[in-house]
């Protein structure tokens, strides 16, 4: 039986992430093909290859093993802007994600209504850092709380799976996972879980509305 629902955060119950980047792209003038160039090969193996222990700086980054300030020096390094411009470092995964405050209210009120009923809510979030959560948000919306950096795990690692299932007390058998990253929720289907790739908000809500129809 079905007893919890376990979401991601960026990209489900905010605006798509590319949406939010593509604000800071604008607004700091950064050459999109030269981000795209860096930052398609460190997300595609962050999916596509990933072991612990390697250098890729996406995996240290949720892992928690570099900091915040390393992974924006390694970043703003190998970012060009159209005006000629230096990218700061300091601050910049904050300006980059500045836009996820950027909520959408249809997820918030979908998890809440399924906390209604009975069901035990979780987040499961990659972190970029873990400053720039709302998580005066959270009392009312989770039961539980990971974020990737903060218990040294990250998606699509098995055992974050079984660690959050593990905090609301339920196997992982028992929990609905929504994450807008396929690898992610082939992960979890994979952990035992039952998967809901998020494309948007009225999809999602079919499909949640299916699996507890019953509730």
């Amino acid at each position: 039986m079905l007893n919890a629902v376990i979401t991601d955060w960026g990209g489900v119950l905010t605006e798509p992430i590319r949406d939010i980047i593509q604000i800071w792209i604008e607004a700091e003038k950064i050459d999109w093909d030269t981000y795209a160039a860096v930052m398609r090969p460190w997300l595609s193996d962050a999916y596509e290859d990933d072991r612990e222990g390697d250098a890729n700086p996406v995996h240290l980054l949720e892992r928690g093993e570099c900091t915040v300030a390393e992974f924006e020096a390694a970043l703003a390094a190998r970012l060009v802007r159209t005006d000629g411009g230096t990218v700061v470092p300091d601050g910049l995964l904050k300006r980059m994600l500045s836009a996820t405050d950027t909520k959408v209210p249809a997820m918030y009120d979908l998890i809440r209504t399924l906390r209604a009923k009975g069901l035990r809510t979780g987040l499961l979030s990659n972190s970029w850092g873990t400053d720039g959560y709302p998580r005066d948000d959270f009392p009312a919306l989770f039961d539980a709380v990971v974020l990737s950096a903060e218990v040294g795990m990250r998606k699509p690692e098995p055992r974050i799976f079984q660690h959050a299932a593990g905090l609301l007390c339920l196997a992982p058998a028992e929990c609905v996972f929504i994450d807008d990253v396929k690898a992610n929720v082939d992960a979890a289907i994979a952990c035992g879980m039952t998967g809901v790739w998020h494309t948007d908000p009225v999809s999602t809500a079919r499909a949640l509305t299916q699996l507890f129809a019953n509730r």
